[in-house]
């Protein structure tokens, strides 16, 4: 069974209570499945249920920063 434990919680720009909440995810789809990065987004501020979520393979991670880093 995955765990979902939320390592970091950013206020979500122009938003009254909105948070952008990053974990790490250990077998998100079953016994074998890979580690990912999870991002959600919660308009509510309720980090634990969020409206939009994504996650990336712990393998393409540096990838993922290298092309947000970019967009500053």
């Amino acid at each position: 069974m995955s765990q979902n434990t939320i390592e970091t919680t950013i206020p979500l720009h122009a938003t009254n209570k909105g948070v952008i909440s990053i974990s790490k995810i250990d077998e998100p789809y079953g016994a074998g499945s890979g580690t990912v990065a999870s991002i959600g987004i919660s308009l509510a501020g309720i980090a634990s249920e969020p409206d939009w979520k994504v996650h990336i393979p712990l393998e393409n991670l540096n990838d993922v920063i290298e092309a947000l880093t970019k967009l500053k």
